[in-house]
């Protein structure tokens, strides 16, 4: 539920403060809360690891930030269900994609059968829902 009503949030912020600028007030609230967690909390891992990261294992923020900005932008053009559905779809395709060839070191599953229509269904409820 979180990641439907985010958008309309960020959306409605945008409308009284910009679009960029609820972006970064979205980011600065969820960093603020997440310090607070990991000082309170965040016993589990090391931070220090971080100089052993690879660059493109940072990107996670930057691609966070993408979207984010991007769901306030059409969430009032096309409303919160279609923006959803167009989500949930493109982040199937890709998680099918990321499967298929394993990028990032992760495990391959290779794409069967019962994927190609589970993909299919969702893009043909996607058509559905979607409206202009």
């Amino acid at each position: 539920m979180a990641v439907a009503v985010q958008p309309s949030v960020n959306s409605r912020l945008a409308q009284r403060i910009g679009t960029i600028e609820s972006s970064f007030i979205s980011f600065a609230v969820g960093t603020l809360a997440l310090f607070a967690i990991v000082l309170f909390c965040g016993r589990l891992g090391n931070l220090r690891g971080i100089t052993g990261a690879h660059w493109w294992e940072l990107t996670g923020g930057l691609l966070g930030a993408f979207f984010v900005t991007l769901t306030i932008l059409v969430v009032p053009r096309i409303g919160t269900a279609s923006a959803m559905a167009a989500t949930i779809t493109a982040q199937l395709i890709a998680g099918l994609l990321l499967d298929q060839f394993g990028y990032f070191g992760l495990r391959t599953i290779s794409m069967d059968g019962r994927r190609a229509v589970g993909v299919t269904l969702l893009l043909v409820g996607a058509g559905l829902v979607f409206r202009r």
